[in-house]
């Protein structure tokens, strides 16, 4: 019952005019710390989509575990990169949907959540922080056609306020933590990261 991490991690990030994937946080680039959290769960596989300043993102971050998948189309929307993310999965049970720009989603979030879902196996399923659904997001096979059809940004969304009746929420006593879309959001995350740390250490 293989289920394969897909960190969605190909757009442009225009507002910060470099790479958001390759931005400084705590000691290493953006990217590196969310493929570190996904490569120290336990899926069975991971692939990172890449779309914009991929090779220079090749370069520089280190993947460690996880697989590349190339969006050349990453122009058209978040539901391009899915769909790259869903064609080199494959076969397999499930995905699971992480963001590039959400490092506050630790292993052990993913983790969590992925017991779940292997407990229960609903056609798909979000996380659930204190009454807030964020990513990740996992869908089971079954889903694949819709999400193959999907167009856009936000898509997702779309897809799992169509379906509620099919969506299981899995709880995580958790803030939700911070996706990077502006400086401030940086911030945030940087916060929300150093002070999750302070607690596993205590």
């Amino acid at each position: 019952m293989v289920v394969t991490g897909v960190i969605l991690a190909a757009g442009t990030a225009s507002r910060f005019g470099s790479p958001k994937q390759l931005l400084p946080f705590d000691g290493a680039p953006l990217l590196e710390r969310v493929a570190a959290n996904a490569g120290g769960s336990a899926l069975d596989r991971v692939i990172v989509v890449l779309g914009s300043a991929a090779e220079e993102i090749r370069s520089e971050v280190d993947l460690g575990r996880a697989e590349v998948a190339d969006n050349r189309a990453f122009g058209a929307g978040c539901a391009s990169s899915l769909r790259a993310g869903l064609a080199a999965a494959g076969d397999c049970a499930a995905l699971m949907l992480l963001l590039g720009d959400q490092p506050g989603v630790t292993a052990a979030i993913i983790d969590r959540v992925l017991l779940a879902w292997r407990a229960q196996r609903p056609w798909a399923a979000v996380t659930d922080y204190r009454g807030t659904a964020g990513h990740p997001f996992v869908f089971s096979n079954a889903a694949f056609d819709e999400l193959a059809l999907l167009r856009g940004d936000k898509a997702v969304w779309g897809l799992i306020e169509r379906f509620p009746d099919r969506i299981e929420r899995i709880e995580v006593d958790e803030e939700l933590p911070p996706d990077i879309d502006s400086p401030a959001d940086l911030e945030r995350a940087l916060a929300h990261w150093r002070n999750a740390r302070r607690d596993i250490s205590c």
